[in-house]
């Protein structure tokens, strides 16, 4: 095994990848032992995927956790505070946050998302959910994303349904990257092949979400497997359940390629394990089970993957699987941080509420409206219903601070952009922030003496300084932020390439305003 490249490494890779490189300008030994070059510094390693013989049991500290990049990119997305990644030091204290469930609940009764899938198409701006139904799979839209209408269709008469083939689960996905206008959606359905008495995915197009073409097949999987796209590096993954009759795991695949082609895995190339629950996952008091990694759901939301984890916690025939979601995140797709174990969107104890049992998120993750995040899942303690939850836009962690000034300064960054926007909440206290050079020097034009002060409750916030238009005179030169903050709650940042403080990050499924992948309208939207 080769011996991993000198600090020196780390600072070359962040400033290629900052200048927009990558790896294929690096000595070919070089590219090979670091592995591809992502857009935030991280490098994988080699060979990719990791293989491994076990999962461990015991929580697993990110390698990128542990040793940063020297300098960290930030042209890509709100920059979060979920993991210590950006900060190098804090007096802040972090709190991590739940959603909270609409009180319309829930919004659509007579089927739930199993996985399927909930997105905002921009082309037809509608809100559009698939979920499992009798009968197959249905159809329903929406203009708020709350009121939700079930139109009658032509694919079997007097019904919502768009697919009639037997499922399990199942994911559904708008792919705004696709060229061919006929693959437009993606449909992956969890199903046995009956001649051969295993499992796969079933692999369906259509044009316009209603209409499927007839389904190819995948390599043999468990039937709880699930699909996303990683546009972060431009690959579909296939998140397989591990095994029949074992605990409940996670193995991996990924292609860049045709999602049926390039899914043909099999006994000579098995896809490697991947994840699974942790002695961290905490087992019911009246179950006292350990628990297992039912299914786990991902997108791109901003700078991170994020992940939908749905946790078993055993299983009684007095009441439906306990399961409920929790949350991670991932910086480069394959590692995970959970610093948060409770459930994120959790079930209640109550019998006859919706959520009574076996909680289950919907494909695509989230869908950003505005200042708000919404997050659709499914719930089965009062017949089989889809709920939805509502998060503050990066809400998910804040680091607060009260009476006293707290302060963060971030690790070594770079970028592009000129404009600092922060997301915070700080209407009864004050924000400020300043810039330090390379040496850790304060930068004169950029002190906090010199910060306008911020005292606004807001998630796209823009931080200005009074003898400095914009941040131009560092971009592109790798500085430090400070921030000091008082009664608040701090919990992104970001610099933009525009004054309305477009992220130019991963937007989930969509939402009103946005017309792609990525947030390039900032203040602007909606």
């Amino acid at each position: 095994m080769s011996s991993p490249p000198d600090r020196r490494h780390f600072i070359h890779l962040s400033l290629l990848s900052a200048a927009g490189l990558t790896a294929q300008w690096l000595p070919s030994s070089l590219a090979a032992e670091e592995g591809e070059l992502l857009y935030n510094g991280i490098h994988l390693p080699m060979p990719w995927p990791p293989q491994i013989k076990e999962i461990p049991k015991e929580p697993v500290t990110p390698a990128y956790l542990k040793s940063p990049p020297a300098v960290i990119p930030i042209d890509v997305g709100r920059q979060l505070f979920v993991d210590d990644f950006l900060i190098e030091k804090t007096t802040l204290t972090r709190t991590h946050h739940r959603p909270t469930y609409h009180a319309k609940n829930p919004v659509l009764s007579g089927g739930m998302v199993f996985s399927d899938g909930v997105f905002y198409d921009p082309q037809d701006k509608r809100f559009k959910m698939w979920y499992l139904a009798k009968g197959g799979t249905a159809y329903a839209t929406s203009k708020d994303g709350i009121a939700w209408e079930k139109p009658e269709l032509n694919v079997k008469k007097g019904t919502n349904l768009v697919e009639t083939s037997p499922r399990d689960s199942s994911t559904i996905w708008l792919d705004l990257e696709e060229k061919d206008p006929k693959k437009r959606y993606k449909m992956f359905r969890s199903y046995s092949r009956t001649e051969k008495k295993s499992w796969c995915l079933w692999v369906h197009f259509s044009a316009d979400g209603l209409h499927w073409t007839e389904p190819e097949p995948t390599g043999a999987c468990g039937d709880r497997t699930t699909v996303f796209y990683n546009p972060f590096r431009k690959v579909w993954v296939y998140s397989l359940r591990h095994g029949w009759g074992q605990p409940r795991k996670r193995r991996y695949w990924e292609t860049k390629d045709d999602v049926v082609k390039g899914a043909q895995w099999g006994a000579n190339d098995v896809p490697p394990l991947w994840c699974g629950s942790d002695t961290l996952d905490p087992p019911r008091d009246d179950y006292k089970v350990t628990p297992e990694l039912y299914n786990l759901d991902c997108v791109a939301y901003e700078s991170i993957v994020l992940g939908l984890f749905s946790i078993w916690r055993g299983q009684l025939p007095e009441r439906p699987k306990p399961n409920e979601v929790c949350v991670g995140y991932s910086r480069d797709g394959w590692s995970w941080s959970r610093p948060e174990r409770r459930g994120f969107l959790p079930i209640s104890e109550k019998k006859g509420d919706w959520n009574w049992g076996n909680v289950q998120s919907a494909g695509g993750g989230c869908l950003v409206m505005g200042d708000e995040l919404y997050f659709y899942c499914s719930g089965r303690g009062d017949g089989n219903v889809t709920s939805l939850a509502v998060l503050r836009r990066d809400g998910f962690t804040s680091l607060d601070a009260g009476d006293k000034e707290g302060t963060l300064t971030t690790r070594p960054i770079t970028f592009g952009g000129k404009y600092l926007f922060v997301n915070v909440d700080c209407a009864a206290g004050e924000l400020r922030a300043e810039v330090l050079d390379d040496k850790g020097e304060v930068l004169t034009p950029y002190s906090a003496a010199k910060c306008v002060p911020v005292r606004a409750d807001k998630t796209i916030q823009r931080v200005q300084w009074k003898d400095a238009a914009d941040l131009g005179r560092v971009s592109g030169k790798t500085v430090t932020f400070r921030f000091y903050l008082t009664t608040g709650r701090l919990y992104a940042f970001w610099v933009s390439t525009a004054e309305t403080g477009a992220s130019h990050g991963y937007v989930a499924a969509g939402g009103p305003g946005f017309t792609g992948l990525t947030d390039t309208a900032g203040a602007d939207n909606g």
